[in-house]
This record gives C-alpha cells, structure tokens and sequence, in this order.
C-alpha cells in the first residue's frame, strides 16, 4: 500500500514542479513520488492559487 501525502506535501510538490527550473522527472524522483502522481497533482492544481503569479513569471 502506498504512503499517504498530505495536502500541504502535495501543493509543495505542485510549486517546486512548477518553478524550480527541474524536469518533472527529477522532482518526482527527489520527492519519491511517480510521474503520473506529480502530474496528476500539477493537472489538479493548475487553476488554484498553489503557485503565486510571482512565481511563475520567476519561473519562465
């Protein structure tokens, strides 16, 4: 059975995906999490406010 996360571990995972310049590969890895959950969480967490607008012009 799987390790349950937490909600805050899951929007940490979604911010650091989306801004700290790795691939989604290498921080589903350092998080030890798989590629379709990280994605999942991105995908669910796409329109909330889990990465501030700050952060994601920083990013791109």
């Amino acid at each position: 059975m799987g390790l349950k996360r937490t909600d805050e571990f899951r929007a940490d995972a979604v911010r650091i995906a989306l801004t700290n310049g790795l691939t989604r590969k290498q921080v589903a890895d350092d998080l030890g999490v798989g590629m379709p959950t990280l994605n999942k969480g991105i995908m669910a967490h796409r329109d909330t406010d889990v990465v501030s607008k700050e952060d994601l012009s920083l990013a791109k």
